[in-house]
Order: structure tokens, then sequence, then C-alpha cells
């Protein structure tokens, strides 16, 4: 698999915190061990972090115990699988009890019928007033049963449908976890990379525009080394909130990975594109940071975007590197920028990145 030399440049600063952490604690450089330090430098998962930097301060270091807990709660690939395998049994046995229901309410039913047939052929029959008062009452007495039954097999159904729409919605929320980036609020990468293919393949079935931007927060490194992860993190989220506030209707806006984004723009021509591109621009340059903890005033955070428009033949990899070569060029050329494919600075970029 080709592994370009923007993703080469956006993954190592991580794996660097990654390694030093597990060098610092004197722990066990295995693949789950990794995992967790590479999660966290990236700030994947504010809660990861907070139960990490927790426990450091609580005990200095993180025991085996510890280093499984954080996985299993945080990053074990079974976790949302155990989740959803949770809540199917969950309605499996709800709708195993609305069958047994049902089968009861239709042997009550039968059984009613029986009482109904045997006081139709006793009415026929009857010779007094007294056996007539007899069988209409034995007739009151199941017609009140049956109306006992019926509400109480209501009541049932009702509350099954409710647990029913909350169980779907418990298995909506953990979908939507499993393709959500949980500090920005974003599309995750499998989402976005499962939204991409599907967006190309509509676009040329429909002969439609589709054109990707990707987005990388300037100097993100040496902002993240001077303030620390958390206000790295709000940073983040700074730039997430404007993604938001710019991206509409079938419009994907993604955390691509790191300080990285990318949005999807199906049905949505290169000029069009652009514009979107500098609004976004614009909305995080406009906004001031101040630091949580101290009310510091942290100044403006800058962003990098390079725009590219789907071409006859694309893959998502040739796609996805054209964006990120004009990535490259706005940040080779000053950075806070837009470029796109055809811009000049496109081509000496592009020529740079073969070389390298």
């Amino acid at each position: 698999m080709d592994v370009s030399a923007g993703d080469h440049e956006r993954t190592m600063p991580f794996a660097e915190i990654a390694l030093s952490q597990i060098k610092a604690l004197r722990q066990a450089a295995t693949p789950r061990n990794y995992e967790i330090w590479y999660a966290y430098a990236t700030g994947y998962s504010p809660s990861l972090n907070q139960t990490i930097n927790e426990t450091l301060k609580r005990n200095g270091t993180l025991s085996e115990a510890d280093l499984e807990q954080v996985y299993s709660t945080y990053l074990s690939p079974t976790r949302l699988t155990e989740k959803i395998d949770n809540v199917g049994s969950r309605v499996m046995d709800e709708i195993s009890q609305v069958m047994a229901m049902v089968d009861t309410a239709v042997g009550s039913a039968n059984s009613y019928s029986e009482k109904f047939a045997d006081a139709s052929s006793k009415l026929g029959n009857a010779k007094d007033r007294e056996g007539i008062r007899a069988i209409v009452e034995s007739l009151v007495q199941t017609a009140s049963e049956m109306q006992q039954n019926n509400a109480s097999l209501e009541a049932r159904l009702t509350a099954s449908k409710q647990e029913i729409n909350e169980l779907q919605e418990n298995l909506e929320s953990v979908r939507t976890e499993s393709l959500t980036d949980p500090l920005t609020g974003l599309a995750n990468r499998k989402y976005f990379d499962q939204s991409l293919t599907k967006a190309m393949a509509e676009a040329q079935e429909r002969s439609e525009a589709l054109t990707l931007v990707m987005i990388d927060i300037d100097h993100f490194k040496g902002f993240n080394d001077t303030w620390g992860h958390l206000t790295g993190d709000q940073v983040l989220r700074l730039v997430a909130t404007s993604l938001k506030q710019n991206v509409k209707g079938q419009d994907i806006a993604a955390r691509y990975g790191g300080e990285e984004f990318a949005i999807v723009l199906p049905n949505t021509v290169l000029r069009a594109s652009i514009t979107v591109a500098d609004h976004i621009r614009r909305a995080v340059m406009s906004k001031e940071l101040m630091k949580r903890s101290t009310g510091q005033n942290l100044g403006r955070v800058t962003i990098s975007l390079g725009v590219a428009t789907m071409q006859k033949g694309d893959t998502q990899m040739s796609l996805i590197a054209r964006a990120d070569a004009c990535l490259y060029a706005a940040k080779h050329n000053g950075r806070n920028r837009v470029i796109c494919e055809t811009d000049p600075e496109f081509a000496s970029a592009a020529s740079e990145s073969k070389v390298a």
C-alpha cells in the first residue's frame, strides 16, 4: 500500500510521542501499549486522555491492569460489537415475550369463542326467565374478562413498542459512535472513507461534479508543544466548529487524522468549492483562542486548504493524493490560504512531492 509524504509527516509526530511515553514509563513496547499512547497523542478520545491523566496524577504510572482497562474501555475492537450484541439480544428477548403474549391471547380468544358458542346454544334451548338470566350473566362475565385481557394485552404491547424503540435508539447511538470522532463530533476516518467511495460512485453514475477539500492546522505541533494537549484539543474543536457551520446538506466534514480534516462536496464544481474553503479559512482565522484554565489570549489559529475535483478515471487514493498535493502547496507557499489544481503553485508542489 502506497503511503504519501503527507501521511508520513502527519503521523510521525504522534508515533514519536507514543514511543517516548512508553520509554519514559518503562512499559513493554507491545502493539496494545503503542495503540493506547498513539490514541493519547492524537487526542482521539478525550475520555481516554482524561482517564490516563487522572491515573498518572494519582499513581505516577499506569500498571498493566490500568493499561488493560483503558484499552478494553476505549480502544478494543470488540467494544462496539459487544454493545451491538447486547442490544440485539435484548431485542430478541422482547420479541420472544411479545410472541408468547400473542400466543396466550390467541388461546384466550379461542376459549371465549367456545364460551359464546355454548351460550348461544343454551339460549336457544332456554325454557324460563331464570335460565335466560344465568346465560346472560355468563355472557357479561365472559365479555368483562375479554375486556380486561385486551386492556392488559394493549398495555403490554405499548410497553414493548416503547422498549423496542429505545433499543433501536441505542443501536443507532452505537452505530453513530462507531462513525464519529469523539473529540470533534465530526465524522471519523472510517465514515469519511465509506462516504467518499459512495459519493464518487454516485458522481460517476450521474455525471456530476465532486470536489474534495483537505485541511491542515498551521503550526499545530508547535502550538501543541507550547500550550499542551488540552489546549491543542481546544484548537481542534474550534476548527471543527467552523467546518460544521459552513458545511451543509449532503456535504461531509470529517477528521481525517491528527490535525487534518477533510470535506467531501458532492455535486459541487471547483469554483464553488473554493468559495466554501475560503469561508472556512476566514471563519477559523476570525476567532481568538483563549486558554480556558487562565483566560490567556493565545491569538488566532489559521489553516491551509487544498482543493481537488474528481476527474475521469480517478480512484479514491488518486483524488486524495491531488487534494493533499494542493494542501502541501498551500503550506509551502505561506500557509493560511486555499490552493486548487488550477493554481500555478500546485504544479510545482506536485513535482516536488513526486521527487520526495
